[in-house]
């Protein structure tokens, strides 16, 4: 199982040091800022999939997104 866990900077080194020390922990490794705002990005995407399966949001046709450019 993988988890997320939202440490602030300044507790960062501890936070892994800690999490390391732990032996069922197989691999604890910071995200650089470029992961962290794909992780969002695709968190955000997978809402609105939810949300337009559910017919709460209406999603654009992939006609219109080609017309956008």
């Amino acid at each position: 199982m993988k988890v997320l866990i939202d440490i602030p900077d300044n507790e960062a080194t501890f936070g892994l040091k800690v999490l390391k020390s732990l032996s069922f922990v197989k691999k604890a490794k910071p995200m650089s800022v470029a992961t962290v705002g794909l992780w969002e990005d695709l968190k955000e995407a997978a809402n609105e999939v939810r949300l337009h399966k559910q017919g709460k949001l209406k999603l654009k046709t992939a006609q219109q997104l080609l017309n956008e450019l």
